[in-house]
């Protein structure tokens, strides 16, 4: 009887270390499909120059069109709907946040390079020149119910232009 109980606590333990594993590649997976997402996304925003601006020489990027080309790229990779939630089929669960968006060009009264800071979300860089940020977030898989709650996922991502020297 010693042996059986055992034996049933060994096979709990590894069933506990088994789904914890399972987790924690279900958080790497999201991680990365939300960074190559969130990176896709601020590239294409940053490509919606003003072209007025652009004809006599400033590279200002238009905030309206940017935001709109950058949810739209976020929600084609992601497979999310208008409110950001998942799609049947979707790789995610919850639904996805944008937590900081953030245009800096020349309209901006900065002088490039920049030293952008940003403690709230990890982010420290030299930029460049003008510039997009975005920062975007959803819930940690859960497969395991614990005490403490997981942090989000949580994803930032820079696009820059770097004028030629």
């Amino acid at each position: 009887m010693d042996y059986i109980i055992k034996l049933a606590f060994v096979l709990l333990i590894f069933i506990y270390a088994w789904f914890f594993q399972a987790q924690n590649q279900e958080w790497d997976i999201d991680r990365e499909l939300l960074k190559h997402a969130n990176n896709m996304a601020v590239h294409d925003a940053a490509q919606e120059m003003d072209e007025s601006e652009r004809a006599e020489g400033r590279l200002i990027i238009d905030q309206a069109a940017a935001e709109a080309s950058f949810e739209e790229t976020l929600k084609a990779n992601l497979g999310l709907d208008d409110s950001l939630t998942p799609r049947a089929g979707s790789r995610l669960r919850s639904k996805v946040e944008v937590v900081e968006f953030k245009v800096i060009d020349e309209s901006s009264g900065v002088a490039f390079p920049f030293l952008y800071e940003d403690s709230r979300y990890g982010i420290t860089k030299y930029i460049q020149g003008p510039s997009v940020i975005a920062v975007i977030k959803t819930k940690h898989p859960v497969l395991i119910a614990t005490a403490r709650t997981q942090e989000d996922i949580q994803v930032p991502a820079i696009q820059e232009y770097k004028y030629n020297k």
